[in-house]
């Protein structure tokens, strides 16, 4: 159980500090390749939160499976808005 815990809690500390180190121009054309790694963590996140027997396993899975879906639908929303800018705008 405390192995599961200091997982997450690396986990989450080595992610943050990787993704702050990325610049602010290079962030969105990002984002679209990040979807891909999401949807391998939710994955996870559904494996660890249904097999996994311990009741804080399940939680801390479920947890998981919210913020990588947050994530994704996140990075599809920039996506969206990133590829919106470079559409021609109709001539008036």
């Amino acid at each position: 159980m405390i192995t599961y815990v200091t997982f997450f809690v690396l986990a989450m500390f080595i992610g943050r500090e990787v993704l702050s180190r990325i610049p602010q121009t290079l962030h969105t054309p990002l984002m679209s390749g990040s979807n891909a790694i999401s949807g391998i963590t939710m994955i996870g996140a559904l494996v660890s939160a249904g097999m996994i027997g311990g009741v804080w396993a399940k939680w801390i899975g479920v947890i998981a499976l919210i913020a990588a879906t947050i994530n994704v639908v996140g990075g599809f929303m920039v996506t969206g808005r990133m590829l919106e800018m470079f559409k021609k705008k109709p001539a008036e």
